[in-house]
């Protein structure tokens, strides 16, 4: 009798644990999760303030981007295929007042622009360009952008390689060095911002990798120019209009 009331015993108090264990690591994972989501709320309030809608008008048409304020004197970075062959650049900021641009310089080799606007009164909020280079696989990003013209778009996802070189398509720039990320990029995207869990603007989404049986963009296969390689391109686009 002692036995059986040992081993019950025993067993009810390992049901107990276990159940006590379960319920603590629920709720761990709920509090990581919660302070997740509290920090990607931090990020979308510090960096979309920072980032606009870029349209232009075309010959035959109109384009639709995105691009990053990087300077308070009113310098924009966006993609060289977004503003190519513009007519007239207009850009959208967060708080819906819609400014003319002017085309400062443009790299076609790495698909960058520099787009000045004049600085409204109060002034504006400017992105700040992290360090691409301690970008880490697996670690956690967010795009933010215009895709498919719903202005102030937020993905999620994680840097999945690094180090890829990108051609896109004939006639194209290839990106070296590229950051592939399965954060949605969508037409619209371009030229906006790829951003780590420190609001840190760590690359320039650029583009989709399509996937050839269909012709249709892959999802989750997305690139961006990484902000490494931006700080150095902008800075010559700033100072001479020329990368070279």
């Amino acid at each position: 009798l002692l036995a059986v009331i040992f081993v019950i015993g025993g067993f009810a108090g390992w049901v107990f644990a276990s159940a006590k264990s379960s319920t603590a690591g629920t709720a761990t994972s709920t509090t990581t999760a919660t302070t997740l989501d509290t920090a990607r709320e931090a990020v979308v309030a510090k960096v979309k303030p920072g980032v606009v809608e870029v349209y232009v008008t075309l010959a035959k048409g109109a384009a639709l981007g995105s691009g990053v304020i990087i300077d308070s004197r009113g310098y924009i970075v966006t993609n060289n295929h977004v503003v190519s062959g513009a007519l007239s650049i207009q850009v959208l900021l967060s708080n819906g007042t819609r400014e003319p641009a002017q085309l400062t310089g443009t790299d076609a080799a790495d698909d960058l622009a520099v787009l000045q606007i004049a600085v409204p009164q109060g002034g504006l909020s400017v992105a700040t360009l992290g360090n691409s280079a301690q970008l880490q696989v697996g670690q956690a990003v967010m795009a933010i952008g215009n895709p498919l013209g719903d202005t102030e778009t937020v993905t999620n996802g994680i840097v999945s390689a690094l180090k890829r070189n990108v051609s896109e398509g004939p006639g194209g720039a290839t990106i070296q060095n590229a950051i592939q990320t399965d954060a949605a990029i969508n037409p619209g995207n371009s030229g906006g911002a790829l951003v780590d869990l420190q609001g840190n603007v760590v690359g320039i989404p650029t583009l989709t990798a399509i996937d050839p049986e269909f012709n249709t963009p892959a999802n989750g296969v997305g690139f961006a120019i990484p902000s490494n390689r931006v700080k150095s391109v902008v800075t010559q686009l700033i100072s001479t209009g020329s990368s070279s």
